[in-house]
């Protein structure tokens, strides 16, 4: 099995960079068991990580208790349809988030 050429394949599908995903091919390979993430966690940390917001920062720009974005982070929660649809503006375009910050201090 390729792993490389398995690993570019399901990038170009998601739409970004997935880092570790060689690293976690190689352990299914091998059998080892590891923690799963949802398509929502990972577009939620990476949409947070392309901020730079600390969660509790990004939690008051989305207007979202903390607990919840971390019970999302986590994975005990999904987010709706409109907050990831939320997260894939922000992680295409990380500009949009002076218009938010804007938003809420108005």
């Amino acid at each position: 099995m390729d792993i490389e050429k398995i690993a570019k394949a399901i990038e170009a599908d998601a739409g970004f960079e997935l880092p570790g995903l060689v690293d976690s091919l190689a352990e299914m390979q091998q059998g080892i068991a590891g923690r799963t993430h949802t398509p929502e966690q990972m577009l939620l940390r990476q949409a947070r990580n392309k901020t730079g917001k600390t969660q509790q920062a990004f939690a008051d720009l989305i207007q979202t208790p903390v607990a919840t974005l971390r019970d999302w982070e986590q994975g005990r929660f999904s987010p709706s349809g409109a907050v990831v649809c939320l997260l894939h503006i922000i992680s295409n375009h990380p500009d949009v988030i002076d218009e938010l910050s804007q938003i809420n201090h108005s």
